[in-house]
């Protein structure tokens, strides 16, 4: 199943191969005419296509969601996106973002878009406020270094997931705002939240919840839909640790790194990593995905100890692509 499903992979790489090579003067006939593409801080090669079309994967925009003990096909360690906002404490479960990548709701009071990308496993949650107004965001169908390229309704300016900043169009050069979240296992959110609501799919029919399209790319050579420099010194597809802090740069360790010492501290910040956490992107089910276990991120320093940081747990050429001169730690 997984030389099966990373052959496909492979087909759609060599299937779009000219989309790779587009410009703005396409892209608009694809339907991006709002787009103001005489903003840019890219160049145009780093685009590529991930196969669908704009909003060709759907956003949740009208997120349901059912209360803890309503819920009865999500398994003890199957990985969740946990936050929680003034007391309002949600789960948003990878069975089902890995279909959408995108979920605009507000959680406390407060406009947060939960995103998911999954060639990237790389799961961040941003204010949606900018300049006064709240965004609503969708998947553009592009990639950028192998990373989910999403635009808002309101400019239809493009902006990078892993990063949270505008590459593209009106807002170019403005940055979205994170929000501290945890990736973890089911039950370490219930245990945390026993009163917590959990997403649930609009529709149960729509897409295979529960499944993983990308069966084996956890344990791949390489990353697909890729073409940047890869890390010295570590495997590109091993998994690290980005400490999102307000900082000019990120902390990057190692998982491996983590999950030996249990507890450490690097730059002011604390890592701790505990097992019980099954991977999205290994087995062809979620549920039986290889256990990568849970990290946590906090301050250690003096003025905010013990604060949630926001954090990111993705793959090394991932955070090499995106802060080359950052050393991971721990390699």
């Amino acid at each position: 199943m997984r030389k099966l499903v990373l052959a496909i992979l492979i087909f759609t790489l060599q299937l779009f191969p000219l989309a790779a090579l587009a410009d703005p003067a396409s892209w608009k006939q694809e339907g991006w005419s709002k787009t103001d593409f005489n903003k840019a801080k890219i160049d145009w090669r780093e685009i590529m296509s991930g196969g669908p079309p704009k909003d060709g994967i759907p956003s949740i925009d009208t997120p349901v969601f059912k209360p803890m003990a309503e819920v009865k096909d999500l398994t003890a360690h199957e990985p969740v996106i946990g936050l929680e906002v003034g007391g309002d404490a949600r789960a948003y479960p990878l069975r089902v973002l890995i279909w959408h990548e995108i979920v605009n709701d507000i959680v406390g009071g407060q406009p947060v878009t939960i995103t998911y990308c999954p060639l990237c496993n790389s799961a961040v949650v941003y204010d949606r406020r900018m300049d006064g107004r709240v965004l609503d965001f969708g998947t553009t169908g592009k990639l950028r270094n192998s990373d989910l390229v999403m635009y808002d309704r309101q400019t239809e300016s493009w902006w990078q997931q892993f990063t949270g900043e505008a590459i593209v169009g009106t807002y170019l050069g403005s940055a979205l705002t994170l929000v501290p979240a945890r990736l973890e296992s089911f039950s370490e959110f219930r245990s945390r939240h026993p009163e917590g609501q959990v997403l649930v799919p609009n529709d149960p029919n729509m897409r295979q919840y529960g499944t993983n399209p990308y069966a084996g790319y956890d344990t791949a050579a390489a990353p697909f839909l890729y073409r940047g420099d890869m890390p010295e010194g570590i495997e590109p597809m091993a998994r690290v640790v980005v400490v999102k802090a307000d900082r000019t740069k990120p902390v990057i360790v190692t998982l491996e790194h983590v999950r030996k010492s249990g507890t450490l501290t690097v730059e002011g910040v604390r890592l701790s990593w505990r097992a019980g956490q099954a991977s999205a992107v290994d087995a062809a089910e979620i549920a039986n995905g290889r256990d990568v276990g849970t990290v946590e991120a906090v301050s250690d320093l003096p003025e905010n100890r013990g604060a949630a940081l926001p954090y990111d747990v993705t793959f090394a050429f991932v955070a090499h692509a995106f802060h080359p001169d950052v050393a991971i730690e721990g390699k």
